[in-house]
């Protein structure tokens, strides 16, 4: 994408490696991350440093991608969804210290070519949503997905798998998403 032809209210730091035809609506802020090729980003979206999101991949508005998540190739991400990366958040280190990147453990969390995650999702860190996997709207993922499972519910449940020869379900009942 050539940053000339960026959209009004666009944020897009130098350290950005932008694909070709990447599409970025009003309100996107990326910094020190990489978007690929034939990819679009919705209006209010947050990109941190660190984070990666692959080619042909759509991404609604208000959605939160932080540092140390690694989107592949395909993948659809609904509106306000939400990754986090940080197991223990703290402003201030026990002795009321600011904290720095070095008080604290970045969590990479990868969602795998062709999954899609629902608006309103809360992924937490250290987790990965298999390839051509569905995280139900309003999920919250607190255990890998396997491939091709459709889960949903506080926390995620797998409810079926979708069989990949045929693109049917077969019902799996309430488990963990990590069972």
């Amino acid at each position: 994408m050539n940053r000339a032809d960026l959209p009004a209210n666009v944020c897009v730091a130098d350290d950005v490696k932008l694909g070709d035809n990447v599409r970025l609506a009003p309100f996107v802020n990326l910094y020190g991350c990489e978007v690929g090729d034939d990819t679009r980003i919705g209006a209010f979206v947050e990109v941190q440093k660190q984070a990666s999101i692959g080619k042909r991949c759509k991404i609604s508005s208000h959605t939160f991608i932080c540092s140390g998540v690694v989107i592949e190739d395909g993948v659809f991400i609904g509106h306000g969804v939400v990754f986090i990366n940080d197991r223990h958040p703290r402003a201030v280190n026990g002795d009321g210290s600011v904290q720095n990147e070095s008080d604290w453990k970045l969590e990479e969390t990868r969602i795998r070519a062709g999954a899609s995650i629902g608006s309103g999702a809360i992924i937490m860190c250290g987790v990965t949503v298999g390839e051509r996997a569905m995280v139900g709207a309003g999920a919250l993922v607190t255990h890998d997905v396997p491939a091709h499972a459709v889960v949903a519910g506080h926390p995620a449940r797998v409810r079926r798998l979708m069989l990949a020869a045929n693109g049917t379900a077969e019902k799996r009942g309430n488990q963990n998403a990590a069972d």
